[in-house]
């Protein structure tokens, strides 16, 4: 089979870049490993500067009527007080305020619009197991489907396929690891009408955790220190369900809801990026191309950004056939800088507020920094800017295609 673009993976970058470029008229394929999109472990977080994108398409309206929850403010919880952290109401976008959806939600929407065009393909239970190279060109990729192999021809096979990425591994590309003291496990516990409202994590007692509200049930997070799975355990199932209820009193009731390990999924944390995201013929976007941590939320939607990039930069040379290394470059060139400023965001706040935090038998105590957003309220604008927008927001700017 031959295509213009193949894109590995079948998540927000892969999905979001697969409608911008069928949009704009270039043959594209989708290979999601999966037969569904429905995971429990993927992130639920969509920040303004994406459902501001959502209304350059036209589509905002629609996508909202989709299972979610808008919050205006985040807030964490430190011992018994809540403290408000960030405040989007004053966020210069259409829709104000962070929006919770399960992933599944979102990425059938963006493969249900991204059907209307004819040059738009979608193939679950297909997964890239190597690269196909002529002369050191990357012209295509070796796919496992469910009716057996077959080789996918392309100009350009772009890595949208995560952190355990295969094309990055196919590829050789090197990858700088900046690191990351943390891992989370990842369960879920019913949810009552008459629970607290959301907090961004909880922090007590030493121990962390981020509740989702999915409506019916809570999604949690319980975040470990790196590489203490195996000490969690040991310690037993009952041990664990009392540091839950420590954290998160009002589930007291329903913690036996977690019967055992195997109703908990480990989610390893990686923090890195590529020091060169694309050879000829191939290009690596998302966690491919920089896995983040989940603080703030900000993979998706940094994934997103991708995309979007992605797609401005190399539509027209994918429908003139004239793309060549120079064009991927200017994609890296134009993401790398948020990419840098986000991780070095994100590792500044795993060394200098998670560490510490996690495993101290200290008192439960409020940082001053985090008392300054409580007495001033404007101060919750800034990390509202940074995680709602970020760094360099992009725009769509390829043209619809009117065939």
């Amino acid at each position: 089979m031959r295509v213009t673009c193949c894109i590995a993976g079948g998540g927000p970058a892969g999905m979001m870049l697969g409608l911008l470029l069928a949009r704009a008229g270039v043959d594209v394929l989708v290979l999601e490993k999966h037969n569904d999109f429905l995971r429990d472990f993927r992130g639920d977080t969509i920040h303004p500067s994406t459902l501001e994108l959502m209304n350059e398409l036209g589509v905002l309206d629609e996508f909202l009527t989709r299972p979610h929850q808008e919050l205006q403010q985040l807030a964490g919880q430190v011992g018994d007080e809540i403290l408000p952290l960030a405040d989007f109401s004053h966020l210069p976008t259409k829709k104000k305020c962070i929006v919770f959806m399960p992933q599944w939600h979102f990425l059938n929407f963006l493969a249900d619009h991204a059907r209307q065009y004819p040059t738009f393909q979608l193939w679950m239970d297909a997964e890239v197991t190597d690269l196909i190279e002529n002369s050191g060109q990357v012209v295509g990729a070796r796919v496992k489907t469910k009716d057996g192999p077959c080789d996918v021809m392309s100009d350009l096979l772009v890595g949208a396929d995560g952190r355990t990425s295969v094309v990055r591994e196919r590829a050789g590309l090197d990858i700088e690891v900046l690191g990351a003291p943390m891992d989370v496990m990842w369960f879920r516990v019913s949810r009552r009408s008459d629970d607290p409202s959301q907090a961004l994590g909880r922090f007590v007692g030493g121990k962390v955790m981020v509740m989702l509200n999915r409506d019916e049930y809570w999604q949690c997070g319980y975040v470990i220190a790196k590489g203490t799975l195996d000490h969690v355990k040991v310690r037993g199932i009952e041990a664990f369900r009392h540091d839950l209820q420590t954290i998160a009193p009002f589930l007291a009731d329903r913690t036996n809801e977690v019967r055992d390990w195997d109703d908990i999924r480990l989610l390893t944390v990686r923090v890195d990026r590529l020091r060169k995201w694309y050879r000829g013929g191939l290009l690596c976007i998302g966690d491919a191309a920089h896995a983040m941590s989940p603080l703030g939320g900000v993979g998706i939607n940094l994934a997103i950004q991708d995309a979007v990039a992605t797609a401005n930069i190399l539509a027209e040379p994918l429908l003139k056939k004239t793309l060549t290394e120079n064009d991927l470059a200017k994609v890296q060139r134009r993401r790398m800088f948020p990419t840098r400023l986000t991780q070095a965001a994100q590792v500044f706040m795993q060394d200098y507020v998670l560490s510490p935090i996690l495993g101290s038998n200290e008192p439960d105590s409020v940082p001053f920094v985090l008392r300054l957003f409580k007495w001033f309220p404007v101060l919750r604008r800034i990390p509202a800017r940074l995680i709602g927008i970020g760094v360099r927001p992009e725009h769509i700017r390829v043209m619809k295609d009117e065939g």
